[in-house]
């Protein structure tokens, strides 16, 4: 591992590179309280809120992520006319996110709400509508992303989370665009339909995400997890997997190759948004030049900090200086 050039290109370069996020963007809304009694209503427990919290979701929280680490980054994506989409607003311009393609529908912002009594999850409220969306609403979003294309984009992401942006046809424009100008694209899977990302540079599954996909699923294993990375690049014609293992890391299959890389020993709190800080980061470190396993390395190393937090979570560039820092002079 390259330590010295790793951290080059998150103390220095990030502030050079352009990246150009798209697809579901999400609010992610927490209610934080107390639950001392059961309702005389209904037989639910009652929960008395002492705070709430907003944070960014989906490609939205991809976009935070690379805002925090000093990138210049865009998004596009599909938002609703509603109180949602006003925070989300107020949210991308607190952070220096360019949101100018954000397209305007008639649809719900997508929306999660989660009810939490101490550290326990107890409901969760979902605004949406995720049917694909096509039409004059796709063409505008696809209209913005070919136009940032033309102004030197040094990566694309694809953050799929199935709420309707990632259509096969959007993602095939998408990857075809981007390629036309040598840039490499990303793309955070979701759902077995993975012939969409045909051409894809990287696919960043999770285990239950690559299981969706196989014949029949596997254990967390080196060797299976190999196996099956190679089937879903045979099989759907992208060319690289980066495999999150939960507990076992990160493996990164690319050509006949593999690097499989542990995870730092931890307590765990919440894996939520651990897949969006992985693929920023992991963006980030393409866009700055580093090689591919030095990147899934960062990116494991930055997951490690995200999954100590509860909720949804976004690294910034300083927290991960200072990780870089304790691992200096020891492997990633």
């Amino acid at each position: 591992m390259d330590m010295e050039k790793i951290r080059r290109v998150v103390a220095e370069k990030s502030t050079r590179s352009n990246i150009l996020v798209v697809g579901d963007v999400m609010l992610d809304k927490y209610y934080t309280g107390e639950v001392t009694r059961i309702s005389p209503e209904a037989p639910v427990p009652i929960t008395h809120v002492t705070g709430t919290r907003e944070t960014l979701g989906g490609a939205a929280n991809v976009a935070h992520n690379l805002a925090l680490l000093g990138t210049n980054v865009s998004i596009a994506g599909y938002v609703g006319r509603d109180a949602h989409c006003d925070s989300l607003l107020g949210k991308f311009q607190a952070r220096g996110i360019d949101y100018a393609g954000l397209i305007h529908t008639e649809r719900p912002t997508t929306t999660k709400i989660r009810i939490i009594g101490g550290h326990q999850q107890m409901l969760r409220l979902d605004f949406e509508d995720v049917k694909p969306i096509d039409g004059a609403d796709a063409e505008q979003y696809l209209a913005y992303i070919e136009q940032k294309l033309s102004e030197s984009m040094d990566c694309v992401i694809i953050s799929d989370y199935g709420k309707g942006a990632c259509t096969e046809y959007a993602c095939q424009h998408i990857i075809h665009a981007a390629h036309d100008h040598g840039v490499p694209v990303i793309v955070d899977p979701k759902g077995p339909q993975w012939a969409k990302y045909k051409g894809a540079d990287y696919v960043t599954p999770n285990l239950k995400e690559i299981n969706e996909v196989l014949l029949e699923p596997i254990a967390n294993e080196n060797g299976a997890a190999e196996r099956a990375a190679h089937y879903a690049i045979r099989k759907f014609g992208v060319k690289n997997v980066i495999l999150t293992r939960s507990a076992k890391g990160i493996s990164l299959i690319h050509g006949q190759e593999a690097v499989h890389i542990p995870t730092r020993a931890q307590e765990v709190f919440d894996v939520s948004g651990a897949g969006d800080t992985v693929i920023a980061v992991f963006g980030l470190a393409l866009a700055g030049g580093l090689k591919p396993a030095d990147g899934a390395a960062l990116a494991n190393l930055a997951a490690s900090v995200v999954v100590s937090k509860l909720g949804t979570y976004a690294v910034s560039r300083e927290e991960l200086l200072r990780v870089l820092d304790r691992q200096e002079g020891a492997d990633l």
